[in-house]
């Protein structure tokens, strides 16, 4: 178990390294200057070019590369050149929303994709499984942004349980801010867990089909018991691995929804960004969602280990 987590750690690192590289680049060679931005399209020249120089874009990029680096490694992220705050404050006010958001949003892909691939398992070839698969399908193919719009018409709009949009704070409750969350989980859920329900659905099938199942029921086990107590367990390798990969997504669809909405989270904060050409707040947020992904996946790796030991022998 040590060497599969050393081989891990050291596949994690060098994953990181490698995308800090390509997300540097991938922003060097993007148009635009942020001096040129900040100082207006009619700022002279030398007003632009003494910007630069104090902002530190005149330096070689590998130069600005290396500093980076050790900002990130030192939790020194430099100051926003729009904001002209510390990065590492405007990241951590705007995580305070995100990683909730997505949180629960992945609670909810979970437990409503469980619940769906399961229930349609159980029901092979019939009626329910027909209708829960044509529920799926037509999740799959609605936009995140597009329920977004369609749940405020109905919840805020129409019927007024929910805000339209804006976030209050934590220090107004965990209820309150809960509420304010959950139709932006939602409208991040609901295609990610139509996805996972039919990955669901596969593996449980599959696992239906093993000697052991048969030998539980011949014993008497229910049918419930032997589909949530012992062929879920067997089928979750394929369904965490999914998970893993929506997490990613729930992570980047939040750039998308938190706009809808109208959040104040780090979607917002990046898209934000972009327009201002804040290209340091860009690339550190760009690097943090990155290495989250990275870490997401690593966890993955090791829950494979948790659920099925064969595969650490198997794997060192």
């Amino acid at each position: 178990m040590s060497l599969f987590l050393f081989k891990r750690i050291l596949t994690l690192i060098a994953t990181l390294i490698g995308t800090s590289v390509i997300v540097f680049l991938v922003l060097e060679i993007l148009p635009g200057n942020a001096a040129q931005m900040l100082m207006g399209a009619d700022a002279s020249p030398d007003a632009v070019a003494a910007l630069a120089t104090k902002l530190g874009l005149d330096q070689p990029a590998w130069t600005r590369y290396w500093h980076w680096v050790g900002g990130l490694l030192t939790g020194d992220l430099g100051n926003s050149y729009a904001y002209g705050s510390p990065v590492v404050d405007l990241v951590l006010e705007r995580l305070a929303l995100t990683i909730p958001l997505a949180l629960m949003a992945m609670v909810l892909t979970t437990v409503l994709a469980l619940i769906v691939g399961v229930t349609a398992a159980a029901k092979h070839n019939r009626m329910g499984d027909v209708g829960l698969m044509g529920l799926t399908q037509v999740g799959i193919a609605i936009p995140n942004f597009w329920f977004a719009i369609l749940l405020i018409l109905v919840f805020s709009v129409e019927l007024q349980w929910f805000s339209a949009g804006g976030f209050d704070g934590w220090s107004e409750g965990i209820l309150p801010g809960i509420k304010a969350l959950l139709l932006p989980a939602l409208s991040l859920a609901v295609v990610q867990a139509a996805i996972l329900a039919r990955i669901t659905r596969s593996a449980v099938l599959e696992v239906m089909r093993e000697d052991f199942v048969r030998t539980a029921r011949a014993k008497g086990v229910s049918q419930r018991a032997v589909l949530w107590g012992h062929v879920l367990r067997n089928a979750m390798i394929p369904v965490v691995t999914v998970m893993g990969l929506q997490f990613s997504e729930l992570l980047a669809g939040t750039i998308v929804v938190e706009n809808v909405f109208y959040l104040p989270g780090l979607g917002k904060l990046i898209f934000q960004s972009i327009s201002n050409r804040d290209l340091i707040v860009v690339r550190n947020c760009v690097m943090l969602l990155a290495a989250m992904v990275v870490i997401v996946n690593f966890v993955v790796d090791v829950t494979y280990a948790l659920i099925d030991p064969r595969l650490k022998a198997s794997d060192i």
